[in-house]
């Protein structure tokens, strides 16, 4: 049963975010990327340096079957290697948003 549960939480979430990533706004976007995310990523074209054990945001962008719901997603998710930036949806959404413009 926890499993459903699970599954279906999970379903909503995404189903939530795909309606935020709709409106979300790329430039806010932007602004937190350089805030939060580029002394490790390259955040931009114009940065000329980041981390080696993170990747750019160009190649994020370019992941196959990434979209900005479940990048959002997980920018959302607490993980080892990325510090707890207690990012609110919208906020989750348009950096999401943002990534995902640099593959373009």
């Amino acid at each position: 049963m926890s499993r459903i549960f699970a599954a279906l939480l999970s379903s909503l979430m995404l189903a939530g975010f795909a309606t935020a990533a709709g409106a979300a706004d790329a430039a806010n976007g932007q602004t937190l990327a350089k805030r939060w995310c580029a002394a490790c990523h390259v955040v931009a074209a114009d940065q000329t340096k980041g981390n080696t054990q993170a990747p750019p945001f160009s190649a994020i962008a370019a992941t196959p079957g990434l979209t900005a719901a479940s990048l959002a997603l997980f920018l959302l998710t607490p993980h080892p290697k990325m510090p707890d930036m207690n990012l609110s949806r919208a906020e989750a959404a348009d950096l999401a948003a943002y990534i995902g413009s640099q593959g373009k």
